[in-house]
């Protein structure tokens, strides 16, 4: 058991710091997403639970909810006749939706720059640049297309769970 428990405790840690520094979360903020994602489906996790767990001061714990909550990488729900509020992570498909919005916008940036180089097309040197922003158009065309894929995935599996 206290395997588990240590490997747990890593778990979120590792979580913690690729949450830091890949979304730029805080590292309290980090810690609850992980905590979250690594509880979920197996506990109803409130407010005070995290206070608890976090071993954080109330608003702490609070102000990084909300930020998690804001940035929709967590989620809450109430119980009918509870005043309680239940934390849980966002569904997959949701969250790679971020994912998309900064895709779009990226090619949106890539056309405007394949669309330059050509009209501005000179000499050899900007044929390579011209070929590399080709390239990277590719690059993003084919993660739009993955990512489509991934998240009509994790929409039927969310659906099947419901």
């Amino acid at each position: 058991m206290e395997d588990i428990i240590k490997e747990r405790e890593e778990l979120v840690e590792m979580f913690g710091i690729h949450f830091e520094s890949v979304h730029h979360l805080p590292p309290l903020g980090s810690r609850i997403l992980a905590t979250l994602i690594l509880d979920a489906g197996k506990r109803k996790t409130t407010f005070d639970d995290l206070v608890e767990m976090m071993g954080a001061s109330k608003s702490s714990v609070s102000t990084n909810l909300n930020l998690l909550v804001k940035m929709g990488k967590l989620t809450y729900y109430t119980l009918p006749g509870d005043r309680k509020k239940y934390y849980r992570p966002s569904q997959f498909s949701e969250r790679f939706d971020n994912y998309m919005k900064m895709i779009a916008f990226e090619k949106e940036i890539m056309e405007r720059m394949v669309s330059y180089r050509q009209k501005t097309l000179s000499c050899n040197a900007d044929e390579f640049e011209l070929e590399k922003t080709l390239a990277y158009r590719e690059h993003i065309m084919q993660m739009e297309e993955l990512l489509t894929n991934t998240i009509k995935k994790f929409k039927e599996l969310e659906n099947k769970s419901k």
